[in-house]
């Protein structure tokens, strides 16, 4: 019998990631000034933001429904990586921050 919480999941990410490869391609890369020209640039570029999150809900979901007190520290790191990202554009400094935000986060509710 196949469990439907993880069916789910598995959905969710499965779109998630398709919405980040799909949509970049279906505005154009006109919307991107700064981006390598044509679509394959544009499927390079939101690769790096598909992958990681695409990681973090499989990774964070699990864990979070496992131990609730993860639930805050995990949504400040998403934050973080969003917020970095948007900055940025770089994948290394938002993946960075989103850790060191989620790290300090946790040890601070932990205690």
């Amino acid at each position: 019998m196949i469990d439907h919480k993880i069916l789910i999941i598995g959905m969710v990410v499965g779109i998630a990631n398709f919405l980040f490869r799909y949509l970049p391609l279906s505005f154009g890369s006109n919307r991107y000034p700064g981006t390598k020209v044509g679509s394959i640039g544009v499927i390079l570029d939101s690769i790096g933001v598909a992958s990681i999150c695409s990681l973090l809900i499989v990774a964070g979901i699990p864990d979070v429904m496992r131990a609730h007190n993860k639930f805050i520290p995990t949504l400040l790191g998403c934050l973080a990586i969003g917020l970095c990202f948007y900055k940025t554009r770089s994948i290394i400094i938002s993946t960075l921050s989103g850790a060191a935000i989620f790290g300090l986060t946790f040890k601070v509710f932990m205690n």
